[in-house]
């Protein structure tokens, strides 16, 4: 039930990004605002995997550097999108006490082998923590290894967080089933960017929208002729009931005339 609810409150949340080169991978950005909708380790990656992704898996500091102008477009002012972890792909299978061993162990869960790693001072910090967040804490203070922004830290699988989404390079559709920024840039992560709509109803928003000033039009001249009708019924029924006494009147003073 968990699962479900949350797959539903990911639609009007994340907004996939592509471009058009095909040869990045696209990504979504799951943020809730709400501290009780964020999910857990496996709720996150059951939810990209039910739309085809997987967690983020990072193959350098390339898409380091992009996924963090993708979050700092996310996060701008007047967004009101602040506070808030973000899970990744990298996680460990196994107790791992030791610092010098615990390390090695991680793994991401979309089977890539990079080796690519960005942790925080001091992390991984191992034992319960598992799973990896990225941190997003622009108002935390900064701590020893500086502000907690884009590096990575271990944490306790079950904790709640946002997540981010990554997947196959995307073609661009002519039928579009949900909102996808496409860019030709990967620095262009949401400026100059085409975006396509959901659905039926937006493309029937684009032809009803034109046609008002006509639909207004026909109203007002269907509502004057109305008027008309209803004007000139009114009189002629007024003509009629006033004639019917002066008819009587001036038979009866042909008759008397006659006389």
């Amino acid at each position: 039930m968990r699962s479900n609810m949350f797959r539903e409150t990911l639609k009007s949340t994340g907004q996939k990004v592509c471009f058009a080169d095909l040869k990045h991978p696209c990504y979504k950005m799951a943020y809730f605002h709400e501290l009780s909708s964020r999910v857990s380790f496996q709720e996150a990656r059951l939810a990209c995997e039910s739309e085809g992704g997987a967690l983020l898996s990072l193959e350098n500091e390339a898409e380091q550097k992009l996924i963090e102008s993708m979050l700092q477009n996310l996060t701008k002012p007047g967004t009101g999108i602040s506070d808030g972890d973000f899970w990744i792909g990298l996680w460990r299978n196994g107790e791992g006490q030791t610092s010098g061993a615990c390390p090695d162990l991680y793994q991401w869960s979309d089977g890539s082998s990079s080796q690519y790693r960005n942790w925080y001072t001091d992390e991984p910090s191992c034992g319960s923590e598992k799973c990896v967040v990225m941190y997003h804490q622009p108002t935390a203070n900064p701590g020893l290894g500086g502000p907690y922004l884009y590096q990575w830290n271990d944490d306790r699988c079950n904790m709640k967080h946002n997540y981010i989404c990554k997947y196959e390079p995307e073609i661009i559709p002519t039928s579009p089933v949900e909102k996808t920024y496409f860019t030709n840039q990967p620095g262009d992560t949401h400026q100059n960017v085409v975006v396509t709509e959901a659905g039926i109803i937006p493309n029937l928003i684009y032809v009803v929208i034109p046609t008002i000033p006509l639909l207004l039009l026909i109203l007002v001249a269907f509502g004057t002729c109305c008027f008309q009708m209803l004007h000139k019924r009114k009189a002629r029924r007024t003509f009629i009931k006033d004639s019917t006494p002066l008819s009587s009147e001036c038979l009866a003073e042909s008759l008397n005339s006659n006389l």
